[in-house]
């Protein structure tokens, strides 16, 4: 390894401590399964038609959620318990067993209107399904659960969402655990024609003034039309926060649509209220650690990573990462006219999105070949053990640290539309490896892996500058992106295409570490570390 990493001696000694490690990656965590007192449930059924190969089909779409049943102006909302259920009828069988196909797995998106007023605003709320049985003959239910958005808004009156376009990929599979003949299919819904007035399937007062409408089902509403315009203080989806890549790199940055307000949000210094108070925390996705012991950790992380042959880069949003510190390691190093003292630090840990190890899908927009604007979803999907190691020089007046974040990270891609028209990537569309940098200890840490690298400096009553490991930091590197394999629906092979267009090496990447979180042992709060129910308390934001 490179650094200052010392020759041990003989005289070595470990040390205790749950505050000295801490840990960091990529990793969002959206919303908590937990549904707080004073909730407003929505259970809403609502007729669809989808289109099959076969033809126009009906179709139930049913949406279930949780949301406070009041808020306050600029105060997050964020649904809890999200699932969709779509329900096909026999028809939809049929063409499913003409393929033989005896298992499917269900990837959804339903476009989700937000209005307040005369304002609109949309997402997706995204879901996913472990396989189910095909029955014999109909009807087939698929449940999702996936990634949602929060909602701010900065004035007062009732919020009202609306179901819209609604569309689900199938991934089929035979008896036998082979591919069908086609491998997917991939159906777009729309509200049935008597679904008017009937697709608002939920509304939250916001403000004192706010009208209070009725929990649970869906009702017609005058502002249920189709979004047309930014609602200010709704960012859903967030709008571009900067159009420029990290480093020197040109290009279009967007944003996770499922992110919510922008990291730096509602940041304001400490003084503005109450003189040597903490500064309000920003809205941020959950992030709680179950069962924590005194050696766990947490911290938030977001910034910017480049794809270098598209001229662009797109923004990994807010996201949480868990993690199990191991035990402190004091090494005395150097020579014995110049000795050493250094603080190693080793750690372990997991993505954790609604307790899967991947970050939530984020969009990055660039020009295809110079000329094709091509959106794509992505994720980011942990494919190994995480590990960290962090080397402190610990010399008066100065304390040099330097941290390797190793993370194997496949890129999978959900979705891809070249000027506004969908490409049918099929359901398993990924890089056919990790992706890579290059590793300064190979024989210790082997294989492909993302490498992320932090340098501080800290004084002994003076300023931390640069990265350190529970005050955070900037971590950068360079990744190679592998090429693709698995892309492609209907017997069409796009690895190459997609291998071509983003594919390559020295993609630069840019990580900003928001200060750890020591869940059983946070230090009290001039400047807090941890909230009162143990997640982070400081909200980083990207940087280039």
């Amino acid at each position: 390894m490179k650094g200052p990493r010392p020759t041990p001696r003989s005289s070595r000694a470990r040390v205790r401590g749950a505050t000295i490690a801490a840990f960091v990656a990529l990793a969002p965590l959206l919303p908590a399964a937990a549904v707080a007192v004073g909730t407003l449930k929505v259970d809403a059924a609502l007729p669809y038609v989808c289109t099959l190969p076969s033809g126009p089909q009906p179709a139930t779409v049913r949406i279930t959620a949780a949301f406070p049943e009041r808020a306050e102006a600029g105060e997050e909302i964020r649904p809890a318990d999200v699932t969709t259920t779509v329900e096909f009828p026999g028809a939809a069988v049929a063409e499913l067993t003409a393929l033989k196909a005896a298992t499917v797995r269900a990837e959804s998106r339903l476009a989700v209107g937000v209005a307040q007023g005369e304002q609109r605003a949309e997402a997706t709320w995204s879901g996913t399904a472990q396989p189910v049985a095909v029955p014999a003959e109909g009807p087939l239910t698929l449940t999702t659960t996936g990634d949602v958005s929060s909602l701010t808004t900065g004035t007062e009156g009732e919020l009202s969402l609306t179901a819209g376009a609604f569309g689900v990929d199938l991934a089929l599979s035979t008896a036998e655990g082979a591919a069908t003949v086609p491998a997917s299919l991939s159906v777009a819904c729309a509200p049935a024609p008597d679904a008017e007035g009937r697709t608002v399937f939920a509304r939250v007062p916001v403000g004192a003034g706010a009208p209070t409408g009725g929990p649970g089902t869906a009702a017609p509403s005058p502002d249920a039309s189709s979004p047309s315009s930014p609602v200010p203080g709704l960012p859903l989806p967030p709008l571009p926060s900067d159009p420029a890549a990290p480093g020197d790199t040109a290009g279009t940055a967007t944003e996770d649509p499922g992110a919510g307000p922008r990291a730096d949000e509602g940041l304001k210094a400490a003084d503005e209220d109450t003189p040597g108070a903490p500064a309000p925390r920003p809205a941020a996705p959950p992030c709680v650690t179950k069962d924590p012991t005194p050696m766990s950790l947490s911290a938030y992380i977001t910034g910017y990573s480049n794809v270098r042959k598209q001229d662009g880069a797109s923004l990994i949003p807010l996201t949480c990462v868990l993690m199990e510190q191991g035990d402190p390691e004091i090494v005395f190093g150097g020579t014995e006219e110049e000795p050493e003292t250094h603080l190693i630090n080793k750690a372990v840990g997991r993505l954790s999105t609604q307790g899967r190890q991947e970050t939530p899908p984020f969009k990055g927009t660039f020009l295809t070949f110079g000329f094709a604007p091509t959106t794509a979803t992505l994720v980011l999907e942990q494919a190994g053990p995480m590990a960290l190691y962090s080397d402190t020089l610990l010399s008066y007046p100065y304390n040099i640290s330097e941290t390797y974040v190793r993370v194997p990270l496949v890129l999978r891609v959900l979705d891809a539309r070249v000027n506004g028209t969908k490409l049918d990537v099929g359901p398993s569309c990924r890089t056919e490896k990790p992706l890579s940098s290059t590793e300064p200890d190979p024989a210790t840490y082997p294989g492909d892996h993302m490498v992320l690298v932090g340098k501080g400096l800290s004084t002994f009553g003076g300023d931390a500058k640069g990265y350190l490991l529970t005050g955070g930091g900037p971590l950068v590197g360079k990744v190679t992106i592998p090429a693709f394999k698995g892309c492609g629906a209907k017997g069409e092979n796009l690895d190459r295409l997609l291998t071509a267009s983003i594919s390559g090496s020295d993609n630069y990447v840019r990580q900003i570490q928001g200060q750890t979180c020591n869940i059983l042992n946070p230090f009290p709060p001039i400047n807090p570390e941890c909230t009162d129910d143990g997640q982070p308390y400081q909200v980083p934001r990207a940087e280039r």
